[in-house]
């Protein structure tokens, strides 16, 4: 047990209270909104059916799948030097895809339809089907990873088989997500074949965000009251991996961007630029979220300093937060089957219940992070693994 730990102390026992006060909330305000009348709660309608509630619950899902391909790192890859992140990283894949799926019920109108529609209605034809499969199998297979690092399994063959398992289904479960989507070529936004590229590649920036920021928390953002080897991590492979993958996603969207501004289909050109580019909070949190961060971690002497990797990841979370919102949303502004000749989009903004559920989503995630850190100790490592020395270990 490491006594830099502060969640293990009152102030984890006050952030559990205050995250499941506003998750239970949350989710009371919500219930009763349903309850009295239904889907007329949310701001949606048969023109676009999918709103924030969705957008928030494939913000947690691809987030969940990032720390599961980090994780397996590790686990999978032999990276030994990302070791210090793969319990945290395993816990905190499996309580953000509970937080999700919390969402999506609750977006369902009735919390067991959602068993009956996805995993067990057996329609394989669907990917709405083995998504329920795939991240169900996700699950399973990340509490029986879980389970072993409890036992202080890391490289047993048993754990090296289910880790090899857990990234498989990590890469189904988002990839199948992903094709949900991408398969759709009756809203062009979306109908894209590289669009799993896009998903796993913004899914582990969304990972690499949650583990800086949630590493931090329970230290206290104090990098000093780290470990060794989680402190050298931090200063030199960490942020530089960041880096990249931050560049990958930048890259990803200029040419999406670009593609959908240049194309002469006018229900991608008009999301683009009427829809967009239009909208100042998309155009923030595109340059605040995600290219002024890609910029900053660039810069060495910067990507090192811990209090600014605190904050991009905060930025980067908002970022995305917002570009799930803005892909989801958008794919649907532009009116079905009517786009090609009938000019102005959708109007749609969130309701207060709709508001609820992210903030459901989003507390319920604290709360069961902050007794993960007070009851199981989610910073262990092999035994056997060296300690930095040099520059890295005090940085």
């Amino acid at each position: 047990m490491n006594n830099g730990n502060i969640l293990k102390g009152p102030l984890g026992i006050l952030l559990l209270i205050v995250s499941a006060g506003v998750a239970i909330a949350a989710f009371a305000y919500a219930m009763m909104d349903l309850m009295a009348v239904g889907h007329r709660s949310f701001n949606t309608s048969s023109q676009m059916p999918w709103g924030q509630p969705i957008a928030t619950y494939l913000y947690f899902a691809l987030a969940s799948s990032g720390l599961g391909m980090i994780a397996a790192l590790p686990l999978v890859f032999g990276f030994k030097q990302f070791y210090p992140l793969a319990k945290r990283s395993i816990y905190l894949a499996f309580i953000i895809l509970i937080s999700g799926m919390a969402v999506l019920a609750m977006e369902l109108g009735h919390v067991f339809r959602m068993l009956w529609v996805m995993p067990l209605n057996m329609q394989i034809q669907s990917a709405m089907f083995w998504m329920g499969v795939f991240y169900i199998a996700d699950l399973l297979f990340l509490l029986w990873k879980f389970q072993k690092m409890e036992g202080k399994e890391w490289d047993s063959k048993t754990s090296r088989q289910i880790g090899i398992a857990s990234f498989l289904a990590v890469l189904l479960a988002s990839g199948n997500l992903a094709l949900i989507f991408g398969m759709m070529s009756m809203r062009p936004f979306w109908f894209d074949g590289l669009m799993p590229i896009y998903f796993y590649l913004t899914a582990v920036a969304s990972g690499l965000a949650a583990v800086v920021f949630f590493t931090y928390l329970a230290y206290g953002f104090n990098r000093s009251a780290m470990p060794a080897p989680m402190r050298a991590m931090f200063a030199g492979s960490l942020p530089r991996l960041f880096a990249a993958v931050l560049g990958g996603t930048v890259l990803f969207i200029a040419v999406r961007a670009i593609t959908g501004l240049y194309t002469n289909n006018p229900e991608i050109y008009l999301v683009w630029r009427d829809y967009l580019f239009a909208s100042p909070v998309y155009q923030a949190s595109l340059w605040l979220g995600i290219v002024v961060p890609f910029v900053i971690m660039l810069i060495a002497g910067l990507r090192a300093n811990a209090g600014i990797q605190v904050l991009v990841s905060m930025a980067v979370f908002a970022g995305l937060f917002a570009e799930r919102y803005f892909f989801v949303v958008g794919g649907q502004v532009v009116p079905l089957f009517r786009g090609t000749w009938e000019w102005g989009l959708i109007e749609y903004t969130p309701s207060l219940t709709e508001w609820a559920l992210t903030i459901m989503g989003s507390a319920m995630l604290f709360a069961l992070y902050a007794a993960g850190e007070r009851f199981l100790n989610l910073s262990a490592m092999p035994d056997d693994l060296p300690a930095a020395s040099g520059r890295e270990a005090t940085a």
